[in-house]
């Protein structure tokens, strides 16, 4: 399949950010030496540098051009998959994971019934993370064994969607997610080292792989002085252009 100029453009050009060539708070190449650096027109950079725009990886200001938005701006990121492994190398958090459970458990009845499924057979893991020795958050992952059909303690200590990936050659495209505050359960209060009132930040998680098909649902329970979320959002025009 022959990739459009424009999208192999702007593969470049998040490949430059993400790897620092061009860092948060600079601005891109002006248009015309962007196309003279790729050998295209005006008009093909203009299309990539709009699907950078949509990514939210940078913002046209009127007369100096296209700045760099930081993209490291997800403390524990909800709008986005990224595993617990991934954020620990990347923001460098002096990290550990305790898996507190292995076994199998069906997936919750209300969940396998949203869903309409007639095998609910799931591996339930539950695992503690902890930022420099201080507990931050409790993960319970349901994995549908229709596809992961085993999981070892060492995989669930490392990376489990290293395993799903790289081992089993899974797909994983999307997830829905919903956040809440609820109280907890005398377990959780006391591997968090939760205060009075014994609330915590309930984020959870539908993951689909690329055919659509889900096969994990997570229930991430977050110590509310521990937890950030700050997304980016961007307001469109009355007739459907960006505002910028």
């Amino acid at each position: 399949m022959v990739i459009a100029k424009y999208l192999q453009i702007a593969q470049d050009l998040t490949d430059k950010i993400k790897h620092g060539q061009y860092p948060a708070g600079d601005f891109l190449p002006s248009e015309p030496a962007l196309a003279q650096l790729y050998s295209s027109s005006r008009e093909t950079i203009r299309k990539a540098l709009n699907e950078l725009i949509d990514a939210c990886l940078i913002q046209k200001i009127k007369g100096k051009g296209s700045m760099v938005l930081d993209i490291n701006r997800f403390v524990f990121p909800v709008s986005d998959i990224t595993t617990f492994s991934e954020l620990n190398l990347s923001q460098k958090m002096n990290a550990t994971t305790q898996v507190l459970a292995l076994e199998n458990r069906n997936l919750p009845q209300a969940i396998a019934h949203q869903l309409a499924l007639t095998d609910p057979a799931a591996i339930f893991v539950r695992r503690l993370r902890t930022v420099d020795s201080e507990p931050i958050v409790i993960d319970e992952d349901y994995v549908l064994k229709k596809y992961v059909p085993a999981i070892t303690k060492e995989q669930a200590q490392t990376s489990l969607y290293s395993y799903f990936e790289k081992e089993l050659n899974l797909e994983i495209a999307y997830a829905t997610k919903t956040i809440t505050v609820e109280p907890v359960d005398e377990l959780i209060a006391e591997k968090l080292h939760l205060q009075q009132p014994d609330l915590a930040v309930f984020v959870r998680s539908l993951t689909y792989l690329k055919d659509t098909s889900f096969f994990q649902y997570t229930v991430s329970m977050h110590r509310p002085d521990k937890f950030k979320f700050v997304d980016f959002a961007r307001r469109k025009s009355a007739h459907g252009g960006l505002v910028l």
